[in-house]
């Protein structure tokens, strides 16, 4: 377990709904909602934080939920109570997964992969926990290819990791490094927020 991170994200569990909460979460919503309705089988969620998602999960499915952050785990907890369907949640960090091979049938993640500590890493230990044809969707925020928003995006990053993400991380290639197949990108807001499909080859 990466404590250093933990504890990072323990600070910001106190102010993480403030932040993220009813303006972002109005915005992003039916995307979120869109993109969840994917779920069936074994769903495995990466970094639940303080549960805002789980509001946008269809009804009836079999999540996991896991965080690095014991603060962010309490707070989600009466969120994944009262969802409709079967969901648990578990600490755990994404570099170190302790999920058998080939355990889950997707995986979902929301805004995660610019805060992974080695995302590459991260990204091959989800493709290990998914079976032979399992499949990855995320909303994510990644870093542009727009030379303007581009430079200000990495002049940005070293002070905002100190905080929560880094601004210009290529997701989709590091998708793509971790060993998946990328099955589709969508733009959802200029080429910073994206959704990303992708699937472990059989």
């Amino acid at each position: 377990m990466d404590e250093a991170t933990a504890r990072k994200w323990d600070r910001a569990a106190a102010s993480f709904d403030m932040m993220n909460g009813v303006g972002p979460e109005k915005r992003w919503g039916p995307v979120k909602r869109e993109l969840f309705a994917r779920m069936r089988g074994e769903i495995l969620f990466l970094a639940v934080g303080t549960g805002l998602d789980i509001a946008f999960f269809p009804p009836g499915q079999r999540i996991t939920g896991i965080d690095i952050s014991g603060e962010m785990l309490k707070r989600a907890a009466p969120r994944a109570a009262a969802y409709p369907g079967a969901m648990t949640l578990q600490r755990q960090d994404v570099l170190a997964l302790d999920f058998p091979d080939a355990h889950f049938d997707q995986v979902f993640t929301s805004c995660t992969f610019c805060s992974v500590p080695r995302p590459v890493d991260g990204l091959a230990q989800l493709l290990r926990v998914l079976k032979p044809g399992g499949e990855l969707h995320m909303f994510e925020h990644t870093g542009s290819k727009v030379p303007v928003f581009k430079q200000v995006m990495d002049w940005m990053t070293p002070l905002s990791r100190n905080f929560g993400p880094e601004m210009n991380r290529d997701t989709v290639a590091n998708v793509q490094a971790a060993g998946f197949v990328v099955d589709g990108v969508r733009n959802v807001y200029l080429d910073v927020v994206k959704i990303i499909h992708a699937h472990r080859p059989r």
